[in-house]
């Protein structure tokens, strides 16, 4: 698997697209959970995660974004 953070490119560009795009999409709750549902199951699909251990190491990814959210 390739780490996803060496495809891009300009990380500001990114930046810049993830703030203009946080300020103008208003989601429901409802249409949120609809896109969130879709995501999952071409995840389980794919093969990416398995549906019967979603939560497998959710207490590892936890601490690490917590850590990787306390960096400046």
């Amino acid at each position: 698997m390739r780490d996803g953070a060496a495809l891009i490119k300009n990380r500001k560009k990114l930046e810049e697209l993830e703030r203009r795009l946080a300020k103008t999409e208003n989601l429901s709750y409802q249409e949120a959970l609809v896109i969130y549902d879709a995501l999952y199951k071409e995840a389980v699909a794919l093969g990416a995660i398995d549906s019967e251990n979603i939560l497998d190491g959710l207490d590892a990814d936890i601490r690490l974004a917590k850590a990787l959210n306390s960096l400046k």
